[in-house]
């Protein structure tokens, strides 16, 4: 997931506070461009409520599969009705890859993976029982990172350079990109012209598909 308490937000239904908005540049739209964010089915540490950043091994559970069946359901309408993703990019962690393979088999597109929309690296605290982390960090702080692991402005920097390079030479008018809770939260704020200290508060669900338009 991405900070610990952005995954609590998700587990237990809540949202972080977050801080107000600070003067942040919108990078220069190349041409317009459509991006569905998927965020993967639900994973094994997701169920126990473990924390996962960039742990790599971790699969889907059974409601994972049914929760990323149904975004690639989500998908496959939109492009009967003429306005799905021209390609599927996807994080090369499992959960997201065993996402994006649903997306695949619903669309018909070739998945490409990348570590560049992989989850906020947590280090040394992945695997750690999420609750007992709760009151361990300045979670108001975007410059926070575990040992190892990588902030909000760190996760923030990578999004915005990926985005910059979909802009710059974009691989279809729509792109499916298949991702993470804070992941998605990063792109958000970088297309709404937001610093990683006003990332918006709220994660979409496993299994979601969230539009953004860039005009």
């Amino acid at each position: 997931m991405g900070t610990p308490r952005s995954q609590l937000a998700v587990e237990q239904g809540g949202a972080r506070p977050v801080a107000p908005p600070a003067a942040y540049a919108a990078p220069t739209m190349a041409r317009p461009l459509t991006l569905l964010l998927v965020r993967h089915g639900q994973s094994e540490w997701n169920a126990a409520g473990l924390m996962q950043g960039q742990t790599a091994h971790v699969p889907l559970t059974e409601l994972g599969h049914r929760q990323a069946a149904a975004a690639a359901a989500e998908l496959a309408a939109l492009t009967r009705a003429g306005d799905g993703p021209g390609a599927l990019l996807s994080s090369d962690l499992r959960r997201a890859v065993q996402t994006a393979e649903h997306c695949a088999g619903a669309t018909g597109l070739p998945v490409r993976s990348t570590p560049a929309l992989r989850e906020q690296g947590y280090g040394v605290l992945e695997g750690r029982p999420s609750r007992e982390l709760w009151d361990l960090v300045d979670w108001t702080d975007p410059h926070w990172s575990a040992d190892g692991g990588e902030s909000l402005a760190q996760l923030h920097a990578r999004v915005a350079g990926h985005l910059a390079g979909l802009r710059a030479d974009p691989p279809a008018d729509v792109v499916a990109l298949v991702t993470h809770g804070d992941t998605i939260r990063a792109l958000q704020a970088v297309v709404a012209g937001l610093g990683p200290d006003a990332m918006p508060a709220v994660t979409p669900h496993n299994g979601s598909v969230t539009r953004l338009e860039l005009a």
